[in-house]
């Protein structure tokens, strides 16, 4: 949980670099939540309430996977490729389980050393 709160406290932050499992703790905890409010929204009938919690989270996902990108030394821009359909969803995700840069690259110092 400490870690998709981490994520959350730098909603809208765009620069710097996020660690392998800053990212995929927020990915596993942001799936959970949207799994439990689906089958809440299958079973009352409040559909809005999980379109709601997609929306609210949207720019916090796009916030972590640039700086998890900015993390293997890539730009942000990579995010694009995600709307060729299939290919680019699976080139994204192996990006984003790529190892991180150790040293510091053009988009901020490792984040271990950071933190």
């Amino acid at each position: 949980m400490e870690w998709y709160l981490k994520v959350l406290r730098n909603y809208a932050t765009f620069s710097g670099r996020a660690h392998r499992r800053e990212y995929w703790m927020f990915f596993l905890i942001n799936f959970c939540i949207s799994l439990a409010l689906n089958i809440v929204a299958e079973a009352t009938g409040l559909v809005l309430l999980s379109i709601v919690y997609s929306l609210a989270v949207l720019l916090a996902t796009l916030a972590v996977t640039s700086r998890r990108l900015h993390d293997t030394g890539r730009s942000a821009w990579w995010l694009l490729i995600a709307f060729i359909p299939i290919i680019g969803m699976i080139t994204l995700l192996v990006l984003c389980a790529l190892e991180g840069e150790p040293e510091s690259n053009p988009y901020g110092p490792a984040p271990l050393s950071v933190s």
